[in-house]
């Protein structure tokens, strides 16, 4: 029996708060920075828990992580730029241009580190590619933005392509500054990881916050309407569905085993939340942050689904004896 995510729930309540009770004024200004210091402090904390040895453990395994790579950063790209004259047709502007910044994200991290290890699949190889797309993300996510959504015509919908330098600022400066303090708070944080991922869902929340108050006074559901809120959902799925199929293909192809057909599958078709809505409030405007980030909302459930039953499935399968 499937398990709702308690912070989707969460995700929709404040989505929902935003909608009717959107943040004005001097306390949308005060909610823009402290914004900003919640995300810095949340790559800070990401940089601290990235374990050297954990990258080192699986960096033998090249050919898998030169696959997952190029699913996670060039074949979701390539769907979403081979899709767009479809999608283009269901869907507004802003959660077309939502679409192809969701293609352009890196992988999770927990949750595919999880649903690889309840697979039973390689994972400290996927701790080490879903660690390292985390770390690319940075890097790579805002040059496939300006590229995708130049390239497509959809500048106006709020992406200011000489924010790539304020990424860097924002995200990495802290990111590198946390992992090079885990010789001191390394220890502190592994010892508090459950109350420091409610702190990790708190930041994504006031985020959704501020961007969805932005959104809603701009008009966003006066200009979204349900046929294109139900396209996302479909568009989703089929991307999603595309994406693991042909990762299936390609480790085969390479004569993977199953373990590590595992680690691609759940590593190669994730997109990341705790990564992607942060990135977005920097990227886009704000008042085009709601529209873009609901289409990286429903994937991300959707992904939730599909793998929980995918990777239960996997852990069904009989155990062979050393």
């Amino acid at each position: 029996m499937l398990r709702i995510d308690p912070f989707l729930v969460k995700l929709l309540v404040v989505v929902l708060l935003a909608s009717v009770l959107p943040a004005r004024g001097g306390g949308a200004d005060l909610l823009g920075w402290l914004t900003t210091f919640a995300i810095a402090l949340l790559f800070f904390m990401h940089g601290a828990r990235l374990s050297r040895e954990a990258i080192v453990s699986g960096m033998t395994h090249w050919r898998l992580h030169v696959v997952i790579f190029g699913m996670t950063f060039l074949l979701f790209p390539l769907l979403g730029v081979l899709g767009a004259p479809l999608t283009s047709a269901y869907l507004t502007p802003e959660l077309q241009s939502g679409l192809l910044f969701l293609c352009c994200l890196p992988a999770t991290v927990q949750s595919a580190i999880a649903f690889t290890s309840m697979a039973r699949g390689n994972v400290p190889a996927a701790v080490c590619s879903a660690s390292a797309s985390s770390l690319l993300g940075v890097f790579v996510t805002p040059a496939l933005v300006g590229l995708l959504l130049l390239d497509s015509g959809s500048q106006g919908e709020g992406f200011h392509y000489d924010t790539i330098g304020k990424i860097m600022l924002q995200l990495l400066l802290p990111f590198v500054a946390g992992h090079l303090s885990r010789p001191w708070t390394g220890a502190w944080m592994a010892r508090r990881n459950a109350s420091l991922k409610q702190l990790d869902q708190g930041t994504i929340l006031l985020v959704v916050y501020t961007a969805f108050s932005a959104a809603v006074i701009d008009g966003l559901w006066a200009r979204t309407p349900l046929e294109a809120l139900v396209a996302v959902v479909i568009i989703s799925v089929v991307l999603l569905a595309l994406v693991m199929g042909i990762g299936m293909g390609l480790g085969r192809l390479m004569g993977f085993s199953l373990e590590d057909r595992i680690t691609l599958l759940f590593c190669g078709s994730k997109k990341s939340l705790a990564t992607g809505i942060p990135m977005a409030n920097i990227l886009f405007a704000s008042h085009a942050v709601g529209s873009i980030v609901l289409p990286l909302m429903v994937f991300h459930q959707i992904q939730l689904i599909v793998c929980a039953v995918i990777a239960g499935a996997y852990a069904r399968r009989p155990q062979l004896r050393p």
